[in-house]
């Protein structure tokens, strides 16, 4: 009896180890399932990453690979100025106050129509009519009856051309000659409105426009079928890219048709099989593509603290430094008045009372290597500076010739 119950305690001693191992072994199938979905999510993450990778790599082959017709234009076809004078009526009391170059135009229009009017006694009476001058731009192979764009702008002293319409205005170009005719109610994309003690003022009052505002009336052909030979010019000269388009053409076409005559300007002679067709073989000119090689460049706009990096800007090793200085001045003016029982002729007057404030940032030093521009922008951002201080430290960078790239200020 007593070993039975010695076989018995046995027994549950080793029923107990096997719940521990059964449990033990869920705890292993648990770790192993939460390891597996973290090699699931490792790996779809470097699918992603691969994808992503890839992504920019094409991108960074075809960005240097553009039409021809994205870089460059056929000699002979482009848009034409046009420019008139005119008077914008119906304004809401905020035309010109004054001007002989406002109130002489008015007699002329009202005399072309029958009435007398002298220029003496619309001064101070027209409120509500502002001069303008009125631009536009005039295609190539536009026909007559064609309606185009136009832009008007106010050479007076009118507070806002809202709510007016423009006379009808011959438009004329170079020339002399007379192209268009415009005329139409204004749209300037905002509003004016004001009281005795504030305005309210949306966009620019002064300038508006006109879509589709004017009638073609005289064209400029060009005919193009009619031609041997054809120049395209490059929109920024550049001797590489306009080697590369000559090349091209040469190789899809026929050796010898183009020849690049300057960084600017390719020499295509007509193939024999499109003489008479010549707008198809320009349509498949503009459609191939070329390599590009632009020069490094940064381009620099000081007023607004715009800066433009392009791609092949290299910078050389540099050490970087730059402390800000900043200088505050506020003026609080503070009126003071005379104590009670003041002598006769004490007066209120006005104290000056100016806050000087300078601060000066400590300043760290920056090391760049010999980098990119993704390099160069991740280390000035380690400075904290500005676009202003980006500005002065690429001048900086520049006239030690660290700086490989053409420096442009706006």
């Amino acid at each position: 009896m007593k070993n039975n119950k010695i076989i018995l305690g046995n027994y549950k001693g080793i029923l107990s180890n096997y719940y521990v191992i059964l449990s033990n072994y869920k705890v292993i199938l648990s770790n192993y399932k939460v390891i597996l979905s973290k090699y699931n999510v490792i790996l779809s993450g470097a699918k992603n990453l691969l994808l992503i990778f890839f992504l920019i790599l094409s991108l960074a082959i075809t960005s240097y690979a553009e039409r021809i017709k994205d870089i460059a234009s056929w000699s002979g076809i482009r848009e034409n100025q046009l420019v008139g004078y005119g008077l914008v009526v119906g304004l809401n009391g905020t035309g010109d106050k004054d001007g002989t170059y406002l109130y002489q135009p008015i007699a002329n229009m009202l005399s072309r129509m029958g009435i007398t009017v002298n220029v003496k006694d619309l001064k101070g009476k027209v409120k509500n009519v502002a001069a303008v001058m009125v631009t536009a731009k005039l295609p190539t192979n536009v026909k007559p009856g064609t309606k185009i764009d136009v832009q008007v702008s106010s050479i007076g002293d009118a507070k806002s051309l809202q709510g007016g319409t423009l006379l009808l205005t011959p438009l004329t170009g170079p020339d002399g000659e007379v192209y268009a005719l415009a005329q139409g109610p204004i749209s300037i994309g905002g509003f004016i409105a004001a009281g005795r003690a504030a305005q309210a003022i949306k966009n620019h009052q002064n300038v508006g426009s006109i879509p589709e505002g004017a009638i073609v009336e005289k064209a400029v052909p060009v005919n193009l079928n009619a031609k041997s030979d054809l120049q395209l010019l490059l929109q920024f000269p550049d001797i590489t890219t306009a080697r590369n388009i000559a090349e091209k053409i040469n190789e899809i076409y026929k050796a010898g048709i183009a020849k690049a005559l300057d960084p600017t300007t390719i020499s295509i002679k007509v193939p024999s099989n499109y003489i008479g067709n010549v707008l198809d073989f320009m349509a498949e000119v503009e459609k191939i593509e070329v390599s590009t090689d632009l020069p490094a460049r940064v381009v620099i706009n000081e007023r607004t603290g715009t800066v433009v990096i392009g791609s092949h800007v290299k910078i050389a090793p540099a050490a970087l430094a730059h402390g800000g200085l900043t200088i505050t001045i506020k003026e609080s003016p503070e009126v003071v008045q005379p104590p009670p029982l003041s002598p006769r002729g004490a007066v209120t007057e006005t104290v000056p009372r100016t806050e000087l404030k300078v601060e000066e940032k400590q300043a760290s030093l920056v090391e760049v290597q010999g980098s990119t521009v993704g390099e160069l922008v991740r280390a000035l951002n380690t400075l904290g500076v500005t676009p202003k201080d980006l500005i002065s430290i690429l001048q900086a960078l520049k006239t030690s010739g660290a700086l490989k790239a053409d420096l442009v200020i706006m």
